[in-house]
């Protein structure tokens, strides 16, 4: 970004939820609209997730019932349906490369106790009117070969794919529409100038009606309330080396895979026989070789199987988490708007967040409201990230402790 532009809308933040708002916008005729990336395009989780597409939030459904009641949490839950779909359309529709695998998505239970299953497949049923197949054991094994796992949940409106060739493939389709986007642009400053707020680069500077601040984990320091609301926390993915034959050996199916643990693991086949594995979360960063160690293992305790196989690419990456687990889309009303706090579970959300922000400046549309009442409650950074560790430990004990008196 260089010299002076005005723009209708300013975009802070190169990944999911920048491209899914430039899109939306592009798409509803408002292309005056400027994208500014600090690092590269999807710097952030937007490139480092494991590429899982599926409904819902990082709050699970039933909380979202408790909290919302029936109408509103169906309603929130219908959005990420409808962005899944969404999603499938904008890959056939602007050809966008990027591996997509339609073959649903796996829940596999790590304990032999179904009820959690059972419990999770009836509200979905019920109450927001989704089918997931039951998968007893022994079709379950036929498909995984893990005596890890016991039964299984299968969605099938759900898909995997390449996340950062996804995010490319969005933001060339915005960009053909008239969308501009700039890469190594920090903003360093934003603020309100008479009618229109003045965002400011290291060599550069952007006039416009409105600015959105999407800048997920990796915070931008522009609004103190709004950063203080996400909590950074880091997910550790790996990728092994091409198994050929060998992939068989685990998995006879092109599913994505998750398991029924508060820390679980999660994983894909790629197309060139490889196996995307990722798991654990952290408040610390890691090293890739730190990665590699700690997923290995995870690895092998569900595929013995792969013992000697290598590791070609691991990495870690920031997820932005808020208190409540739901996401965060609003406005003070004067032309800032956020969006974040995707948890790890952005996909959908950033999609269907996108799509509201996007009718919310385009047409005045008052659909965004839905998320309004979650608002901006403060981590507690530093004291926030021991909070999170020690919630997350707590968790992984009482798995081990299920696990164990189960035998």
């Amino acid at each position: 970004m260089q010299g002076t532009v005005d723009a209708r809308v300013a975009i802070v933040g190169g990944g999911y939820a920048g491209a899914c708002l430039a899109l939306g916008l592009a798409e509803r005729g408002v292309r005056d609209v400027v994208l500014l990336e600090r690092d590269g395009i999807g710097h952030g989780a937007s490139g480092r997730n494991g590429g899982f597409v599926f409904a819902g939030y990082s709050l699970g459904e039933d909380a979202l019932l408790r909290q919302l009641g029936a109408e509103r949490a169906r309603r929130l839950y219908a959005a990420t349906t409808d962005a899944v779909e969404l999603i499938r359309q904008r890959i056939a529709h602007y050809a966008i490369e990027c591996d997509a695998v339609d073959a649903g998505v796996i829940w596999a239970n790590w304990f032999r106790d179904p009820q959690v299953l059972r419990d999770r497949q009836r509200l979905l049923k019920e109450t927001f009117g989704v089918e997931w197949e039951w998968l007893p054991q022994e079709q379950l094994r036929s498909v995984i070969h893990s005596r890890r796992y016991h039964d299984g949940l299968f969605e099938r409106n759900a898909l995997h794919l390449h996340p950062l060739d996804y995010l490319h493939g969005m933001l060339r389709a915005a960009q053909a529409q008239g969308i501009a986007f700039h890469e190594n642009s920090r903003v360093r400053r934003v603020a309100r100038d008479g009618a229109v707020w003045r965002v400011r680069t290291d060599a550069g500077e952007v006039k416009a009606q409105a600015v959105v601040l999407a800048c997920g984990g990796y915070l931008a320091h522009l609004d103190r309330e709004v950063d203080k609301a996400i909590l950074p926390i880091a997910t550790y993915v790996m990728v092994t080396e091409p198994l050929g034959a060998r992939l068989h050996e685990c998995l006879h199916t092109e599913a994505a895979i998750y398991d029924s643990r508060f820390a679980f693991d999660y994983y894909r086949p790629l197309k060139d026989s490889r196996l995307l594995w990722g798991g654990r979360i952290s408040i610390r960063n890691r090293s890739p070789q730190a990665v590699k160690k700690l997923l290995l293992r995870d690895l092998l305790r569900v595929f013995p199987q792969l013992e000697g196989v290598k590791v070609d690419y691991a990495w870690s990456g920031l997820m932005s988490y808020a208190r409540h687990q739901m996401p965060q889309l609003g406005t003070r009303g004067d032309g800032l708007w956020w969006m974040q706090a995707f948890g790890g579970h952005g996909t959908a959300p950033t999609c269907a967040a996108g799509e509201l922000l996007a009718a919310a400046i385009a047409q005045d549309d008052e659909g965004w409201r839905e998320f309004a009442s979650f608002g901006l409650p403060s981590t507690r950074r530093p004291f926030g990230y021991l909070g999170a560790q020690a919630q997350y430990w707590r968790a992984e004990a009482r798995d081990r402790w299920k696990a164990m008196v189960e035998g």
